[in-house]
């Protein structure tokens, strides 16, 4: 009974999630970019796991071995530690090469900043298919359209054009 109160109370070698980090906490001021903001997100990540893994807690896990050998305990929580940090750094490298991320954020942020500038909000569905297909084929009706007007004003005036060329009949 005892033993499993020191576990609810983060004694013991119960598993608990770190927890996420915030969109509040996120520093105001200029736009980061999302790839620095990922890279501190890891960083973040890292360091609540590292947290949640004290010597503590893994000496409380290793009790008997820790009461024999409290120094290869503590090696063996600095390796373990050092071997946790290096690996979740090269699956998120992988994660990151693999997904092409890099380009991938960079031209989000692009996009993003693009979209700053515009006045009219974006474009989002009604729900309804048929109402969307009927307003988009309106648009293009509607360009279609005022090409069509357009090519008729420079065909006009080039018709213009070669009758002033021609001369009087």
């Amino acid at each position: 009974m005892a033993e499993a109160s020191n576990a609810e109370a983060g004694g013991g070698c119960a598993e608990r999630a770190p927890e996420r980090p915030s969109a509040e906490s996120a520093p105001p001021g200029p736009a980061i970019s999302r790839m620095k903001l990922l890279d501190t997100t890891v960083d973040t990540f890292l360091e609540k796991l590292v947290a949640a893994g004290s010597f503590q807690r893994f000496s409380d896990c290793y009790k008997p071995f820790h009461q024999l050998q409290p120094e290869m305990t503590r090696r063996l929580h600095d390796r373990f530690i050092a071997q946790l940090r290096t690996s979740v750094r090269e699956e998120v490298a992988e994660i990151k090469a693999e997904g092409n991320l890099e380009a991938v954020l960079s031209t989000l942020d692009a996009i993003v900043e693009e979209g700053k500038a515009r006045e009219e909000p974006a474009w989002r569905p009604s729900g309804v298919p048929e109402k969307d297909m009927r307003r988009q084929l309106e648009a293009l009706r509607l360009q279609g359209q005022a090409r069509w007007q357009a090519w008729q004003a420079v065909h006009r005036g080039q018709e213009e054009l070669a009758a002033v060329l021609r001369g009087p009949e």
